[in-house]
């Protein structure tokens, strides 16, 4: 699996992914929305570890100007997570505060007002490690147990030192999917500068669920992660949330640089509704393949 470079993602496309494939090129694609969801809950949790206080301009001298480069991210983030929750309010935190990088410290709640207003100036004591399961049990645990809808963003700067207590954590809230004891529930790992350590972040991504199914029959996958440098949208945290299900027009056409029709996987045609995820087989020598929406526009979309 190969994720198109977000230079070559046009729209109305989020992530696009390439597999290779017998039959040809398999395409997964997110159409960019906001899945509309009813009792949708959200949170964010913003890195308070040591290695962040640059980003937010705290180790600087008093009469040195503060550059925080965390305060815009935040608010955007926060603004976009607070529209997008049923209540209008998302739930706030910093996390990796504190001796060992292992506490929390609560924002509380904000809605779009005052995410755009909201001072993001780092947390009362940034922590000496970075502890992310606190914040995960914290958001999944105390906060959306018993939610029909959740999703949580990580905003993060460098090395998770739990990550063998994170992957334990999150395979026993897939358990908790599995058996019809608790919601939807996504969390999505954002990286911030140049000291992310990705391939932590792909080892979540990628977790190996055990074949765990949802009471939907969807396969369990807890985890997305993307790389703040790499997002042209902030639509981009919703991409593996929007469903197979979720009609997005009533009709529509996909072609390769063939000039064939591509290939439904699973069968059948969007001839009788476009969903905000779709999959399908384009010929092996296609380098694109073109969207038609009748009545809102035609999209090309480069594979190479």
């Amino acid at each position: 699996m190969a994720k198109l470079s977000s230079t070559l993602v046009v729209e109305p496309f989020g992530k696009i992914e390439i597999f290779t494939d017998t039959a040809g090129i398999r395409v997964k694609a997110g159409i960019r929305m906001k899945p509309a969801v009813e009792g949708a809950q959200t949170g964010l949790a913003i890195d308070g570890s040591n290695s962040m206080k640059k980003m937010f301009g705290a180790d600087l001298p008093p009469f040195m100007p503060r550059n925080n480069l965390i305060e815009a991210v935040a608010r955007s983030m926060a603004e976009a997570l607070a529209d997008f929750d049923t209540d209008g309010n998302t739930s706030v935190i910093y996390w990796a505060c504190g001796v060992g990088g292992a506490e929390i410290e609560v924002l509380g709640e904000m809605d779009e007002a005052k995410a755009a207003k909201f001072a993001f100036n780092g947390p009362k004591k940034f922590g000496t490690g970075t502890k992310l399961a606190p914040a995960l049990r914290h958001f999944a645990i105390e906060k959306f147990a018993h939610t029909p809808w959740s999703i949580c963003v990580f905003v993060t700067d460098g090395i998770i030192e739990d990550l063998v207590e994170v992957q334990a954590l999150t395979l026993s809230i897939a358990e908790q999917v599995s058996a019809g004891q608790r919601g939807f529930t996504k969390f999505v790992l954002i990286g911030l500068g140049e000291e992310v350590d990705e391939a932590q972040m792909i080892e979540l991504d990628d977790m190996d669920y055990g074949g765990l199914k949802a009471q939907d029959g969807s396969l369990i996958d807890l985890w997305d992660h993307a790389l703040a440098s790499e997002m042209a949208s902030l639509d981009e945290i919703f991409y593996e949330c929007v469903s197979a299900n979720s009609i997005i027009a009533p009709s529509a056409t996909i072609t390769d640089s063939t000039g064939r029709q591509v290939r439904k996987v699973g069968g059948g045609s969007y001839s009788d509704g476009l969903p905000a995820l779709i999959e399908f087989i384009c010929a092996p020598e296609a380098t694109a393949f073109t969207l038609n929406i009748p009545g809102a526009g035609v999209f090309p979309q480069p594979l190479i």
